[in-house]
């Protein structure tokens, strides 16, 4: 099993910044992807930014130049800088890893959500 641990979500203004972090332990190997998603009250979970274990990114449209995905493959973290936020990047923010076994099956895991509201 894995589990995720997120961290770093809160209150900003617009314009600021902040960044969450994901932790993650258990069985972990060393072929996958960590990622986040977002999801706002009525609306449908989206993929925010991810990045593989070889460090490959990709990003939403709508975050591309203001967010950075980056990790630490030490720590097994993921992080997630967000500059120039705007009130519709409100939303919770979930970890995602996917991760393929020696028996090349894949497996996805989410954390519990942190919450980032932009707001004046």
């Amino acid at each position: 099993q894995v589990q995720l641990v997120e961290s770093g979500g809160g209150l900003v203004q617009p314009g600021g910044s902040l960044r969450v972090s994901c932790a993650a332990s258990g069985t972990l190997f060393s072929i996958n992807a960590m990622g986040w998603y977002r999801q706002a009250p009525g609306k449908e979970r989206e993929l925010v930014a991810a990045i593989t274990s070889l460090g490959s990114t990709n990003y939403a449209d709508s975050v591309k130049g203001r967010f950075t995905i980056s990790r630490d493959n030490a720590k097994n973290t993921v992080y997630l800088q967000m500059n120039s936020l705007k009130p519709e990047d409100t939303a919770v923010y979930y970890c995602n890893r996917k991760q393929r076994t020696w028996t090349s099956t894949w497996y996805e895991y989410w954390g519990q959500g942190t919450q980032v509201t932009v707001s004046s």
